[in-house]
């Protein structure tokens, strides 16, 4: 099992406005069943942490392509992509694979 960080740097004063469109973004996903539930969260103004950066966290039984064959590109997905990064500056993707039975019968992927 594995957890997928996208981590987003945003320009200044547009981290709300960037959060917003990662959620619209995962909710896309989710709608059509191609992504676990996303956890999205931010530091900056009043947080300590990196400033005006947001973070996307969910979990996902095995890693896969997102461009196989098998895997339809749900509808309005470039609008919504596009609509994120008016915003980005820089973005990075980490994988992290969960220890043992980090979760036991709560699989937070389904």
């Amino acid at each position: 099992m594995y957890l997928i960080r996208r981590t987003f740097k945003i320009q200044k004063g547009k981290t709300r406005d960037a959060a917003q469109a990662a959620k619209e973004l995962s909710e896309k996903y989710q709608s059509v069943g191609q992504r676990a539930p996303v956890w999205i969260y931010v530091s900056g103004p009043t947080t300590p942490g990196p400033a005006d950066t947001i973070y996307m966290d969910w979990v996902e039984e095995k890693l896969e392509n997102p461009y196989r064959e098998d895997n339809k590109s749900p509808d309005g997905l470039r609008e919504l992509f596009q609509n994120l990064y008016q915003y980005v500056e820089d973005s990075t993707i980490d994988f992290f694979q969960y220890y043992g039975d980090t979760f036991g019968e709560n699989k937070p992927y389904q």
